[in-house]
């Protein structure tokens, strides 16, 4: 005779729902980029076409090619590389920027707006756009303040 095996005699029934229940509660909890908004920036690709990689290898803005793109997060990305776009690619979660792209101060104030690409700051490792050079100074002036402020208006706006 085999070992008592106690999951069986809970019946496949109430087995699938407890399974059905755990799948939805992890499915729920996982913080999706997917579902989130992110800037086009009036264009056909995320964050105005811009190569999110080159901001963290070069600190500059520049605009991806037309032959390496990745879609991702349910949006078109632009690389100027083809190394660039695999980079992305394999980690997406390092290079995409905070906010959908959205302007890092807008959040902090509870809006989303559009981006100047040139007006960007990295902090720990996160990509952060800003409306123009002008408010990228206002958000530097106080910058781990405004992060957090947008931390806090993020999950709201980004439905």
């Amino acid at each position: 005779m085999r070992g008592h095996e106690p999951w069986l005699s809970i019946g496949p029934g109430l087995l699938w729902a407890a399974l059905w229940v755990t799948i939805m509660v992890l499915t729920l909890a996982a913080p999706s980029l997917a579902a989130q908004k992110i800037n086009t920036n009036g264009s056909n690709f995320a964050i105005g076409g811009y190569d999110p990689v080159v901001y963290f290898t070069d600190r500059k803005a520049i605009k991806g090619a037309q032959k390496f793109t990745h879609n991702w997060g349910g949006k078109t990305w632009r690389f100027r590389s083809r190394a660039n776009r695999n980079a992305y690619a394999s980690m997406p979660d390092k290079y995409a920027p905070a906010y959908g792209g959205y302007c890092a101060y807008g959040v902090a104030q509870g809006y989303t707006f559009k981006i100047d690409p040139r007006a960007f700051s990295i902090e720990n490792n996160t990509l952060y756009l800003n409306y123009s050079k002008g408010i990228k100074k206002r958000f530097d002036s106080d910058r781990e303040g405004y992060i957090a402020k947008a931390n806090s208006n993020w999950p709201t706006l980004s439905q």
